[in-house]
């Protein structure tokens, strides 16, 4: 998939290692820069692949997913906001699936900085009838920052939904999530972790609610660390459809799920607030580091 994005035709070069291209119905925001390349939608500010020179992709991006107006995509980094899960429609919220403006871009020798913002509109009152601006900024070099800001009045869950590329699912290792977590799997009981995550197989969808700050996914396949740093989070998200349940969702392949795994920087259990005075912020940093 990391191969189309970078083929597409450009419709305009926004600068020597930025241009705008369509991705079906998509446009996108591609980066092809000496030190890195990367990938962001209009639609929901999207980051669908980071790679940095020398290394495989560090995203997910499904095979499966389509690239159409109004439809989420599954993979990458997707914004969930105001809210997270299925606690209403659309589910993690209208801000992945409107479009957005590129109010920002600029690069130097080492990284390619993108500002991308979303405000209150009619298509938003249907959803939340509350005013705000949303602002994306990502800079993208060895390391991936990715930072939500929202100004406005109020109070709200959100994430930054990341999925990260893996050699195998049933080989990977997931530390520093802490010890206490929420199991949405069986019905939402609190239950306790010793050590690292693992994973045989299985549904695997937890919010961990005492996480460190550097969560790490060791991958023995890949010969790496994915370190993903949270700030302004409350709680860490552990997901893995599984086998069964990868067959259920149709922009997964069936075999999808052995290669990804979602740990997502979050505000669940404590929502962000928002005032007049003081913007709320949740922001990631994703690194790496040999095995």
């Amino acid at each position: 998939m990391y191969d189309t994005l970078f083929a597409l035709p450009v419709k305009e070069q926004l600068s020597s290692s930025v241009s705008l291209r369509q991705l079906d119905q998509l446009p996108v925001i591609v980066i092809d820069h000496p030190l890195v390349r990367a990938a962001v939608t209009l639609q929901g500010a999207h980051l669908i692949a980071w790679q940095p020179a020398g290394e495989e992709a560090v995203l997910w991006l499904s095979e499966a997913s389509a690239f159409k107006d109004g439809v989420a995509i599954r993979g990458g980094i997707p914004i969930c906001w105001p809210w997270f899960g299925k606690v209403a429609s659309p589910n993690h919220g209208f801000a992945r699936i409107l479009p957005w403006q590129l109010s920002e871009h600029h690069e130097d020798e080492g990284q390619v900085t993108l500002t991308l913002t979303l405000h209150d509109s009619t298509a938003t009152e249907q959803y939340w009838p509350k005013p705000f601006t949303l602002t994306a900024k990502y800079v993208l070099g060895k390391t991936c920052s990715v930072e939500l800001e929202a100004q406005g009045d109020f109070q709200n869950t959100t994430a930054l939904h990341s999925y990260f590329n893996i050699g195998d699912i049933t080989q990977v290792k997931i530390s520093g999530l802490g010890d206490s977590y929420i199991d949405k799997v069986k019905d939402g009981i609190t239950a306790q972790q010793k050590g690292e995550l693992g994973f045989s197989g299985e549904e695997v969808d937890r919010v961990y609610t005492h996480p460190e700050s550097v969560s790490q996914i060791h991958d023995p396949l890949l010969k790496r660390i994915i370190e993903i740093h949270h700030h302004n989070h409350s709680d860490v998200v552990a997901w893995n459809p599984g086998a069964a349940l990868a067959k259920q969702i149709g922009d997964i392949t069936d075999e999808g799920y052995k290669t990804y795994v979602c740990v997502e920087t979050a505000r669940v259990n404590d929502p962000l607030t928002a005032t007049a005075s003081a913007p709320a912020r949740l922001s990631t940093v994703i690194s790496l580091r040999k095995a």
